[in-house]
């Protein structure tokens, strides 16, 4: 197999020297702006992508600024000669609506993955959010494969915190934090919570006298507006436990809800290195590397990669 070349979009540059490293890949440098009407400008400074595999390096926060120099970099690649081109996408944005609510709504997870199956020869990323599916396969036509930085969680509870209490968001999260909670060797509970809209919402947690005397750790796949987060903050704050720490695997923060869940009481906040942010302590870097050598193995010689399966 020759060796991958790794092309980062603009802002994964903290992720792609790594990542080169750990793929024994080689970086593929490109120059990338926009023109002053607003289209986008995008040459590869290499000529070595002819019999190449590619990796395009590119997390999808804000995915509607980022997704035409992606594609327009995808098939450049392509027709430069690249023999596979693949996205590695730590954060996979376009999952959350996955089903019609009301009558004309697009459902755009699905328009979303057709449109990068068209483009792309596979797809790796972290924790999507695969609320009514059950795998990335339902709606992507191309090999989709979806890492799981659950342990990396609990590795960070187990070696960080004294007494855990992990504080799962929702009935639906309740698998994945129990899987969490029995890595790290933990007690968990589940929030009861209402939702009454994008930024509303209203928690309880069952029982929790009896944890007194342990740290709260809430955790999620996604942290956005971080409603659910800062209201169950506040919910521990009135019945004076101890202060909380907040972790996910995809820090979005949408406008200030980082400063907003400080200011809530979050002694502090960890994610991983899916989205770039202060907050980053979860290094899913060798996680992505596997991922992305077995899937370029897989288009370059299926036989070999069954085999190895």
């Amino acid at each position: 197999m020759n060796t991958p070349l790794i092309v980062a979009l603009p802002g994964n540059e903290g992720l792609a020297d790594p990542l080169v490293r750990a793929t024994k890949g080689e970086l593929a440098p490109m120059d990338i702006r926009r023109f002053p009407d607003g289209e986008t400008y995008l040459r590869y400074r290499s000529s070595s992508l002819a019999g190449r595999p590619v990796v395009i390096l590119c997390t999808l926060d804000h995915p509607n600024e980022k997704a035409l120099p992606l594609l327009f970099a995808a098939s450049t690649a392509r027709d430069l000669g690249a023999t596979s081109v693949g996205i590695a996408c730590p954060y996979l944005g376009y999952m959350r609506q996955d089903q019609r609510f009301k009558p004309g709504e697009a459902i755009t997870s699905v328009h979303f993955a057709r449109l990068l199956s068209n483009t792309f020869d596979w797809l790796v990323t972290v924790d999507p959010h695969l609320h009514r599916r059950s795998s990335l396969s339902e709606i992507y036509a191309i090999p989709a494969v979806a890492i799981q930085a659950a342990p990396l969680i609990a590795t960070w509870i187990r070696e960080q915190l004294d007494r855990p209490l992990l504080i799962g968001p929702d009935a639906e999260s309740e698998q994945w934090v129990a899987d969490v909670a029995r890595d790290a060797h933990a007690p968990y509970v589940i929030l009861n919570k209402i939702r009454h809209g994008d930024r509303t919402v209203e928690v309880s947690i069952p029982d929790i006298d009896r944890w007194q005397a342990h740290t709260p750790v809430l955790v999620d796949d996604i942290v956005s507006t971080a409603r659910t987060m800062i209201e169950t903050l506040r919910h521990l704050a009135r019945v004076r436990s101890k202060p909380a720490v907040c972790i996910a695997v995809h820090g979005i923060f949408a406008g200030r809800a980082y400063q907003e869940l400080l200011e809530a009481g979050a002694s502090r906040v960890v994610t991983a290195n899916t989205v770039p942010h202060e907050t980053n302590a979860l290094d899913v870097t060798d996680l992505l590397a596997g991922a992305i050598r077995d899937a370029i193995l897989t288009v370059a010689q299926p036989e070999l990669a069954r085999e190895r399966k």
